[in-house]
């Protein structure tokens, strides 16, 4: 170690040091395009390169395990009962399902073709450069740091509600103070409020159970991608055994009569339903992140994508229908959101299961959710490494670790921003922030791919989306704004603040350390 920098030290210096750079505004910058050539090679840079160690079966669990969690044993509930701000889908919320599948088909079709022509970390963030520019690069890897930081926020505290479950049927008993957010307790749970220890006037609260098992998983995350995939597997399996075990001691209790009024709300309540429910298929884009990890990416990325769609679709389906004929929908209308929030267990209660089958429930949603957890962390910090690889953000997050061969400061950086939200943030609002994150990046890839068709038609596609070059990404982009038009308003708002703070970012720092436009310059 003699002549090396402490690694905190280094770390710090990397993250504060600018070097120079062009101090003047160039708008012609913002549309400048990086090309594939020049993505592919940036791959191969000493020091920035990851571990191929991918196949296909670890990118098709690794999709499993990103897509089945916390979508479907946390927001149906709510995607079934509506809510303030929404009407609810009823037992129409199989359709909802379908319908939100097809919509993420079209998308997944989209995002197998880059990913198997561009096997690059970044996933929507590199193919946007591209084919549509610096400036549009920036707001979409801005959003994916929206669509996975903020989606393995509401991921973690979906965790610790099962977790926190689990730990009671066991007897055991966290202080309510420590399983919860602040805002919810103040709004909602004035007795949490008092028995919590205060300093001050000011009560502490947060979920202590969604820090620890962030922290957990980011350790993982740094010692190895081959091993977090391994691990992945492992949970994969345990959920989808838990899953099984649920419809085949639930079907005996679906009564048909629980499923009239099959739309009690109309085509509203069904769209609702869907933009509600689509958090539950976030997560197989997360697999394009890993394109540079993969061993054969054109082959196995289309595979990896598309398959473990269909999969979890399949699954979906079958979940849903058992749930709505297993109580009817006016009591699930009628139940508080934390018991929503738990949809499966509180079905199961409803017709009065043991509590070992109770048990068996919570145990493979705190499992499942586990591994979106895990995939989440690993696709937020191959944003950040491609990002920063590209000079928008500090060096610092391109760094690749000399032995574990991952991007070690990056997800230790993502570790501790989801840990401190995670604490102390609401869930329903987390959902929805991150649902139109997700569609908005949908809309860029969808475009992206008919942009491309058109600018380089000769160049190999080891996959390609079918129908021609307009068909299906014209219906994946006119479907993503078909449920964007669904969600809450209060959604939009956030979304719209998030991106005005990012354009600071990049006017800030990002057009100044572009390393495309310092290429250019030389040229």
């Amino acid at each position: 170690m003699e002549g090396r920098t402490p690694f905190v030290s280094a770390t710090l210096v990397s993250l504060v040091y600018v070097p120079p750079a062009r101090m003047w505004f160039q708008p012609s910058q913002l549309v400048q395009r990086k090309s594939l050539d020049m993505l592919l090679a940036d791959t191969e840079r000493e020091g920035h390169a990851l571990k191929k160690v991918l196949g296909p079966w670890n990118l098709v669990m690794l999709g499993i395990g990103a897509i089945i969690g916390a979508g479907i044993f946390a927001t149906i509930g709510t995607a079934t009962a509506g809510d303030s701000m929404r009407p609810g889908a009823g037992p129409a919320l199989v359709v909802s399902l379908v319908l939100t599948a097809v919509v993420c088909g079209f998308t997944a079709l989209c995002y197998a073709e880059f990913a198997s022509m561009v096997p690059v970390s970044g996933s929507a963030y590199t193919y946007s450069y591209a084919t549509l520019g610096e400036l549009v690069a920036w707001i979409i890897g801005w959003d994916l740091i929206l669509e996975y930081g903020i989606g393995n926020v509401a991921v973690a505290i979906s965790w610790s509600n099962y977790f926190d479950t689990l730990l009671q049927g066991l007897g055991i008993h966290f202080p309510r103070w420590l399983v919860i957010d602040y805002r919810t307790a103040h709004a909602k749970m004035p007795e949490v409020i008092a028995a919590a220890p205060h300093i001050g006037s000011m009560p502490i609260i947060f979920n202590l159970p969604a820090i620890l098992i962030v922290m957990l998983l980011t350790v993982l995350l740094v010692w190895g991608v081959k091993e977090s995939a391994r691990f992945n597997a492992v949970m994969v399996a345990v959920k989808m055994v838990v899953l099984l075990f649920f419809v085949a001691v639930s079907t005996k209790f679906v009564k048909p009569d629980n499923w009239h009024p099959f739309a009690p709300n109309g085509f509203a309540g069904v769209g609702a339903g869907a933009a509600a429910i689509f958090f539950a298929y976030i997560g197989f884009d997360a697999v394009s992140t890993c394109a540079e990890e993969c061993k054969d990416p054109k082959r196995d990325m289309p595979i990896g994508i598309i398959g473990s769609l269909i999969i979890c679709t399949i699954i979906y389906v079958i979940i849903a229908a058992v749930f709505t004929g297993m109580m009817p929908y006016s009591f699930l209308s009628h139940a508080s959101e934390s018991e929503r929030a738990e949809p499966l267990t509180l079905a199961m209660k409803y017709v009065t299961m043991p509590n070992w089958m109770v048990g068996i429930v919570a145990l493979g949603s705190v499992i499942a959710q586990t591994a979106v957890l895990l995939v989440f962390q690993l696709g937020q910090p191959r944003i950040l490494f491609a990002m920063a690889r590209d000079g928008f953000l500090p060096p610092a997050f391109a760094k690749v670790h000399p032995k574990f061969g991952t991007p070690h400061i990056a997800t230790i950086l993502t570790g501790v921003l989801v840990c401190v939200a995670s604490g102390v943030a609401n869930i329903d609002e987390m959902v929805d922030l991150t649902n139109i994150g997700t569609l908005f990046a949908f809309i860029l890839v969808c475009i992206g791919i008919m942009i491309l068709r058109v600018r380089e038609p000769n160049r190999e596609r080891p996959f390609r989306v079918p129908l021609g070059t307009w068909v299906i990404p014209g219906l994946g982009l006119a479907s993503c704004v078909f449920l964007i038009y669904y969600l809450p308003p209060s959604s939009w708002m956030r979304f719209f603040a998030w991106l005005i703070v990012g354009l600071v970012i990049y006017l800030g720092y990002g057009h100044r350390h572009s390393t495309l436009a310092a290429r250019n310059a030389k040229a």
